[in-house]
């Protein structure tokens, strides 16, 4: 079974894109207006509007992750984080070399959602 994409729901579409073009360094894919889409190797990260999951009953409720992480690898963690300018207050974890070897930056997304900037050791 291939892996298709993971999926927030969210209240403030517009936001969430606009926070994960930063993240990502490219444009949304924006087939519908209550829907875009990131592809990347390996992933796709999709973000919908909550009128994509009305008919769930409430199944769904944007901003209200508390145990998943969202990651992206990076070539340099600190100038990601850099080019992200997170408000002091959504910063988890500043960059940080982790005691395994990675390097790491945590911040929130506009939904607060945790967002892992990281690079491996190898990388660096």
């Amino acid at each position: 079974m291939p892996f298709a994409s993971i999926r927030i729901v969210t209240a403030d579409l517009d936001a969430l894109v606009a926070f994960y073009e930063r993240v990502t360094g490219q444009q949304a894919e924006r087939p519908a207006p209550v829907f875009a889409q990131f592809r990347g190797p390996g992933a796709t990260l999709a973000i919908a509007s909550t009128d994509t999951v009305a008919m769930l009953n409430g199944a769904l409720v944007p901003a209200a992750n508390r145990s998943v992480f969202i990651e992206f690898e990076v070539d340099d963690v600190d100038a990601a984080f850099a080019v992200l300018q997170t408000p002091r207050q959504d910063v988890v974890l500043e960059p940080t070399t982790m005691p395994w070897g990675n390097r790491s930056a945590l911040v929130r997304d506009p939904d607060g959602n945790v967002v892992n900037l990281f690079s491996p050791p190898a990388a660096r």
